[in-house]
């Protein structure tokens, strides 16, 4: 390691330094706490099992688990031996996670009591694993054992910019692909997060977002990061959460629809309080955010990014400019620009593209396709936008080649779905789009036209979707047309189609 760099285990080590004994994490679904030096302890023998089963630097370490602490120290000793944590999202179907895992062939698996079955039938199709083991029981070799040792490990040179993380993001084009986040880019992410939202050693972090999210693991970084307590839940649930909010003091969360809501209606029939929780950030219907300004005299922070940009690209107070996504934070360079890739003017919609440390090092075995999205020095985000002259971006959705849905904060793409909808014997064509949606702020449509005689009913090409991809992908709405509005061409008229038959549904 050089002298100018900075890795997360670096963060582990120094955090236990000045801290000591202070709580790190409390564990929810059992009342266990870790403090900042026990759990760099259990980091270094964590690293030290792990290499003694050969993880070494670059290897992929794959997880497949609900949130715990052992589940933050994989990353902890991963990150001491220089190399890539892989964690893979449990809503996924078998297919999909058998995909991910492949992309990026992990040496070795962690694996929750839950999905070690899953697993179990699916490792002949695995090759690269070499190793299974659990975090929390089951038939795979003991996670106990594994750090059954004096936390001595061989020390290697780990930079920065070297690999620290792939998370997949939505399928393209029908495949998922594994974006890589560097040391540095976590490391700023956790100062662009900590400066903007005010994250001190005494805030308390609820860590309710999937470790395998992009939010989840840098929220819970970053208020690791800043000396703060993680309050742990394994899966959100809202009357565990307002407990947690209310016992634990909890400051500071990160909210996807229908999160915050849930939690204001529970803790207004419980009659329990939420008034520490003084920090949210997120994305959000504007009712919510005013009732919750209400409740709890707190600050909501709306933000725009995306897993290329490490999370958070621009935030700033909902109260500051309602409607926006907030300004650049300060370690990314923010612009928006033209097909031709030439900045618009305020008040123009233009793709946003980043750059700066935040930006991630490249889609995994995609050279194409990075390069692609780095044209000109800038990441292109696929994502449309314009800026009012102070500086606030407004989203505006996405460009029509990159057509993208958002169901609860998670990030689905139309040809994904459409892909699955056609292999179904009955559908002659389908076009898929979001939607208003009461309760996810955007569901999934699908408007199809069937084969002749066919009496396949919406529930069931919904069932027949969730079998195949991930749930949270199946359409929340379908409709039968007769005929397809076409374009000359004679493909299908998405915005027409869109026109005729999206508006809010429910």
């Amino acid at each position: 390691m050089g002298l100018h760099d900075f890795t997360f285990y670096d963060v582990i080590c120094r955090n236990a330094a000045l801290y000591g004994d202070r709580p790190a994490w409390f564990e929810a679904s059992d009342g266990s706490e870790c403090s900042f030096s026990a759990l760099r302890e259990r980091v270094g023998r964590l690293a030290a099992g792990m290499q003694q089963i050969g993880v070494s630097k670059g290897d992929r370490v794959g997880v497949l688990g609900k949130n715990s602490l052992a589940y933050f120290l994989v990353y902890g000793a991963a990150a001491a031996l220089g190399a890539i944590v892989l964690p893979i999202n449990w809503r996924l179907s078998k297919d999909e996670v058998i995909f991910n895992l492949n992309d990026c062939e992990p040496k070795v698996l962690f694996v929750d009591d839950a999905y070690q079955g899953l697993i179990h039938g699916v490792l002949d199709r695995i090759p690269s694993v070499e190793s299974c083991r659990n975090l929390s029981g089951g038939t795979f070799g003991d996670f106990d054992a594994l750090m059954d040792n004096e936390g001595v490990f061989r020390r290697t040179d780990i930079f920065s910019d070297d690999g620290f993380v792939i998370i997949h993001t939505a399928a393209v084009a029908g495949r998922p692909r594994g974006a890589l986040l560097s040391h540095a880019n976590v490391l700023a992410a956790n100062l662009n997060i900590g400066s903007g939202l005010g994250v001190t050693p005494g805030d308390v972090h609820l860590n309710l977002l999937p470790l395998f999210h992009v939010g989840g693991l840098f929220m819970a970084s970053s208020a690791f990061h800043a000396g703060s307590l993680n309050v742990n839940m394994r899966k959100f649930d809202a009357e565990l959460a307002v407990t947690l909010i209310q016992e634990k003091k909890v400051s500071l969360f990160f909210d996807f629809t229908p999160i915050l809501g849930q939690i204001l209606k529970e803790a207004e029939t419980s009659g329990k309080s939420i008034a520490t929780l003084q920090k949210v950030i997120g994305l959000e219907a504007p009712e919510t955010i005013d009732r919750y300004h209400t409740v709890t005299g707190g600050t909501f922070y709306c933000m725009y990014g995306q897993t290329e940009t490490s999370c958070i690209s621009t935030l700033a107070p909902y109260r500051d400019r309602p409607g926006s996504a907030g300004k650049a934070v300060p370690l990314a360079a923010v612009r928006l620009v033209d097909e031709d890739d030439r900045p618009v003017a305020p008040g123009e919609v233009g793709e946003i593209a980043v750059k700066g440390p935040t930006v991630f090092k490249g889609y995994w075995n995609m050279e194409a396709d990075t390069a692609s999205a780095f044209r000109g020095g800038w990441h292109h985000t696929g994502d449309m936008g314009k800026f009012d002259r102070d500086g606030y971006l407004f989203y505006a959705g996405r460009r029509p080649d990159k057509e993208l849905i958002k169901p609860g904060g998670e990030n689905v793409y139309p040809a994904e779905v459409e892909a699955v909808i056609m292999e179904h014997p009955d559908v002659d064509a389908t076009v898929v789009f979001g939607v208003p949606d009461p309760r996810w702020k955007e569901g999934i449509k699908a408007v199809c036209t069937l084969k002749n005689s066919s009496r396949l009913t919406p529930e069931a090409l919904i069932a027949f979707v969730g079998d195949r991809i991930a749930r949270y992908k199946k359409p929340q709405y379908v409709t039968w047309v007769d005929e397809m509005p076409t374009k000359e061409d004679g493909t299908p008229d998405r915005e027409k189609i869109k026109a005729l038959y999206g508006g809010e549904q429910g």
